[in-house]
């Protein structure tokens, strides 16, 4: 659902906190509960997290909000596990390429210095072609 959505890790947590009683006038169905993050706010998934499911083994207040935080950050880790080792991949790559920026640069002013420092001198045409 992460990658699914736009901002999906958002969807995600608002999907599982949203569950709430239908306003003034909307009836939803038998079997069907009132989510307004949903796509037509009647869902058929009950609401998963209650407050104090469980205990954190640090003493973090089990609440609603604190456990949809916890499954969303770990769904988004399920969507992408290889995350972590694609960002240390990528400061390598920025390493290397801020290493190697000198030696092309030099390497420019070397082969380019030909071309820089050429003069065109234009001779006088011979009298026949005016």
């Amino acid at each position: 659902m992460k990658k699914a959505r736009h901002s999906g890790d958002d969807y995600i947590f608002n999907l599982l906190t949203g569950y709430r009683d239908p306003p003034y006038g909307v009836t939803v169905r038998e079997g069907l509960h009132y989510n307004p993050y949903f796509p037509g706010s009647a869902i058929g998934m009950t609401q998963a997290l209650f407050e104090d499911m469980l205990e954190y083994e640090d003493g973090t207040p089990a609440t609603i909000s604190q456990m949809a935080k916890d499954v969303t950050t770990f769904l988004c880790w399920t969507a992408e596990p290889e995350h972590d080792e694609r960002k240390k991949l990528g400061w390598k790559v920025l390493l290397m390429i801020s290493l190697m920026v000198v030696p092309a640069l030099y390497w420019k002013r070397f082969k380019f210095s030909v071309v820089k420092t050429r003069q065109v001198k234009f001779s006088k045409l011979p009298e026949r072609f005016y």
